[in-house]
């Protein structure tokens, strides 16, 4: 039987791929358009996307396990409603979802209410399942590295409450860890909930301190306009998402993103090495930058 992977060429789903063939798993993936996947070989490739209920009816064909990620979409918590329903139609028991920290309490932020909705559906439905509920991504910095070293500002208004902020390489390295456990066990585990932060909470501050400090030149903290923050973000995406965008911003300037007592170390333990930090990561990408 195999595992099944959704999302699978984007940011985290490629992550997941990657560390489940490293670990010997056969491997479905469920891709828009197989001629631009560029997969591992191994990987068995399925056409379509989790609005398409016969192309999900064919990808779980042989699928014991599912990697659920649904992007942020006008449609998302439908898209997933569905993927889980034929899920259980098709046998399938075991799940590790891709949710979002705080998804429980940022109820006013769309796509963090409608993630909580699945989790809900989940629980109610009697899967065997691991929530992966993963704080800040680090790979959000990508969208603004053009503007922090252009105009040597750090844009994204974070606050100063703080957001624990996590490399996308660990959410998939840790969601295949808990692929392969759900999927190797014997029999059918409880539903476990796992808040996914970085090892550090960094405030906007913070961050444009680690920029000055990699690109040897100040940075400044643009402050916590989320008005103006929704307005730039509308360039280049609709008007909900951005409005959607906006509201967490205020939340991290309300809440913050944090981790709570153990959780790092916990991470840590199940990963068996340190989580990647946010200085190395910026690194890592300004130095990739100039390769």
């Amino acid at each position: 039987m195999s595992i099944l992977v959704t999302g699978a060429t984007g940011t985290v789903g490629r992550q997941v791929i990657d560390q489940l063939i490293q670990r010997g798993a056969h491997v479905r993936a469920l891709v828009r358009d197989p001629a631009k996947a560029d997969l591992p070989a191994g990987v068995t490739v399925v056409q379509g996307d989790l609005s398409d209920p016969d192309a999900l009816r064919s990808a779980y064909q042989g699928v014991s396990t599912l990697f659920l990620l649904n992007g942020v979409v006008a449609d998302e918590f439908t898209q997933a409603l569905i993927a889980l329903n034929l899920a259980k139609e098709a046998g399938i028991e075991r799940v590790v979802y891709l949710s979002v920290i705080h998804s429980d309490r940022f109820v006013n932020v769309p796509h963090f209410a409608g993630k909580f909705g699945v989790e809900r559906m989940i629980e109610q439905m009697g899967f065997s399942a691991t929530i992966l509920r993963p704080a800040y991504f680090m790979s959000n910095e990508l969208t603004i590295k053009d503007a922090v070293q252009g105009y040597g500002v750090y844009p994204m208004p974070i606050g100063s409450k703080g957001l624990a902020m996590i490399d996308p390489r660990d959410i998939g390295e840790i969601a295949a860890i808990e692929l392969m456990r759900r999927h190797a066990a014997s029999a059918a585990a409880p539903l476990e909930r796992i808040n996914l932060v970085g090892p550090h909470n960094l405030t906007g501050t913070d961050a444009a301190a680690i920029w000055s400090e990699v690109l040897e030149r100040a940075i400044a903290y643009g402050g916590d306009d989320t008005v103006a923050f929704e307005q730039n973000l509308r360039n280049f995406m609709p008007g909900w998402m951005a409005y959607d965008m906006r509201l967490m911003s205020e939340r991290f300037l309300s809440d913050g993103m944090l981790a709570g007592d153990g959780e790092a170390e916990r991470l840590v333990t199940l990963l068996g090495r340190p989580l990647r930090t946010y200085r190395d990561y910026v690194a890592e990408m300004i130095k990739g930058a100039k390769s």
